[in-house]
């Protein structure tokens, strides 16, 4: 099996683990600016020790980043800010496993900013795969008492917050796989690790400030939740490794695609760890987008 499907099967469960955690903090004590921050805050500092050890274990000296690789690492630390606070804002409008469906558009997003950004794009059958799994994500975008009603089904806040959330991740994936090729290396994970410690050691330092700014006193609270708050932290760095592993090795759209393997576990959550009942328009909706994972697997293998 190809290295960039094991840290992409790796990633997508570990992310679902840290918004099942954020989905917590958010619901219990921080806001949604805490939640967020607090992935940062925890993370950040291991990812930095890992990418120093690794880089002397393999014997490799300290990169020379270019003015570009600060240019697809920052905007894509931005836009992964953005993303995650609007998937954290939206636990408040659908359930869980709705909540993390409504992300997946991101693969259809990173077609797009794939093709803009870095020229990297996908088959034709591919992108039909992925047609099939938005069709899916549409039906989940049913907000309560619009049955019927498509208008409703695709404008209403929730659908505007899963939408916004999309494109971000995608403009996040997409830059940071500009931002590892950008690195003088042949070795994928080295070049993974460097470019995670930097975004997040500058995450976590914009962060800081804003909270600092604009939400006086959450930063104290992040500290103070720190063992669910540490979790999230031990999870994003997981996950986060997994991702850029695989961005390293393979096209975004691909990655993101073999990602939707999260929605699995992400409705196996609702149900059994938050106890959230789901209709017979979200299951249709689920089987939709599984279909396209299946196809997706099939035609990237």
């Amino acid at each position: 099996m190809s290295p960039w499907i094991i840290a992409t099967v790796i990633a997508a469960f570990s992310q679902n683990l840290r918004f099942m955690l954020q989905k917590h903090l958010k619901t219990a004590t921080l806001s949604t600016g805490g939640a967020t921050f607090a992935r940062f805050l925890y993370s950040a500092p291991i990812i930095a020790v890992l990418a120093i050890g690794y880089a002397q274990v393999i014997g490799q000296g300290t990169p020379t980043l270019s003015s570009v690789f600060w240019g697809y690492a920052l905007v894509g630390g931005v836009s992964q800010i953005t993303a995650t606070m609007c998937v954290v804002a939206l636990f408040a409008h659908r359930n869980f496993g709705v909540g993390i469906t409504f992300k997946k558009t991101e693969v259809l997003m990173a077609v797009g900013v794939g093709v803009l950004v870095l020229g990297e794009g996908v088959s034709l059958w591919g992108f039909g795969a992925i047609l099939i799994g938005l069709a899916g994500v549409l039906i989940l975008s049913d907000p309560p008492g619009a049955e019927g009603r498509w208008i409703k089904r695709i404008w209403n806040r929730a659908a505007g917050l899963g939408l916004a959330s999309g494109l971000f991740f995608a403009i996040s994936g997409v830059t940071y796989r500009g931002a590892t090729l950008q690195i003088d290396s042949d070795d994928a994970i080295f070049r993974a690790l460097v470019t995670l410690a930097c975004v997040t050691s500058a995450q976590t330092i914009g962060m800081a400030g804003w909270l600092a700014w604009r939400e006086r006193g959450e930063i104290t609270r992040v500290l103070s939740v720190w063992r669910v708050a540490g979790l999230v932290g031990l999870t994003s760095m997981v996950g986060s490794v997994g991702w850029f592993i695989a961005f390293s090795l393979q096209t975004v759209a691909y990655v993101k695609a073999l990602g939707q393997i999260e929605l699995v576990f992400s409705f196996v959550a609702s149900v059994f760890v938050f106890k959230e009942s789901v209709t017979r328009r979200e299951i249709a909706g689920v089987t939709l987008v599984a279909i396209s994972v299946l196809l997706l697997i099939l035609i990237i293998r």
